[in-house]
């Protein structure tokens, strides 16, 4: 139950979360606990504080995707892609800012690979490309950053899974228990209600929560397209969890 204090907990709506256990989403039948989940009855200081942020050091390009892989202002050292720019608001349960808190990114680049040893795709690595990027929320809680649409990729669910263009987001919210990690999709995407991890939300509220969406006013003319997605990290609207454990 909530209460007017603003670190209070709110009991998370297993029916808007999707089940550890999702045949369907073939990783999670290894990945879902074998056991009951215990509940947090009632939160201590370690939960409901920190970490602290404000003396963190962040580089002039962190946010920059297009910067900070390779550091320049080249036109041929740039990323190949759809250049966007991704942006939004960080609340807690009570739609109050999250200030001063860190917002993290990690993607595929515009063919669908990923810079990782692991990712077998067949897509080119781009050479300009990380595909990672940090910021700290300001004090009206909004974070912003900019980057290359991700391309969609397969992936072995099943002889034809594709995974829709997404962003994974981790942000800590306003306490060390409150982190979220999660992934952004893109308005319009068809590709979104075909994907056997979206499908294991219940919910289209759920599933909306998931979308940015096309802001055409947040855009750069001649330069990159905007997509707002705001982030909730506990309560009854909070963002899904892409972990559920």
């Amino acid at each position: 139950m909530a209460q007017n204090d603003h670190t209070a907990f709110v009991m998370r709506d297993r029916g808007w979360h999707p089940p550890a256990y999702a045949p369907a989403y073939k990783t999670s039948v290894a990945r879902s606990p074998q056991q009951a989940l215990m509940s947090l009855q009632t939160p201590t200081a370690s939960e409901l504080t920190g970490p602290d942020f404000d003396n963190f050091v962040l580089g002039p390009v962190d946010n920059d995707l297009l910067l900070n892989f390779r550091p320049g202002t080249d036109r041929d050292g740039l990323p190949i892609g759809e250049r966007i720019i991704v942006y939004g608001r960080v609340v807690d349960q009570y739609n109050k800012p999250v200030p001063g808190t860190l917002v993290e990114v990690w993607q595929a680049n515009a063919g669908g690979r990923y810079r990782h040893k692991k990712d077998a795709y067949m897509a080119p690595l781009d050479p300009n490309f990380g595909g990672v990027g940090r910021t700290v929320t300001d004090a009206d809680g909004w974070y912003r950053f900019r980057t290359i649409k991700p391309g969609p990729y397969p992936w072995p669910n099943d002889v034809n899974s594709w995974r829709p263009a997404h962003i994974h987001v981790s942000v800590m919210g306003p306490s060390i228990s409150t982190r979220l990690i999660t992934q952004l999709y893109f308005e319009g995407d068809p590709l979104i209600p075909l994907c056997p991890i979206v499908n294991t939300l219940n919910d289209p509220e759920a599933v909306d929560t998931l979308v940015a969406r096309l802001d055409k006013a947040g855009s750069r003319p001649m330069d990159s397209l905007a997509y707002r997605f705001d982030i909730v990290t506990r309560g009854a609207l909070q963002t899904y969890f892409e972990n559920q454990g």
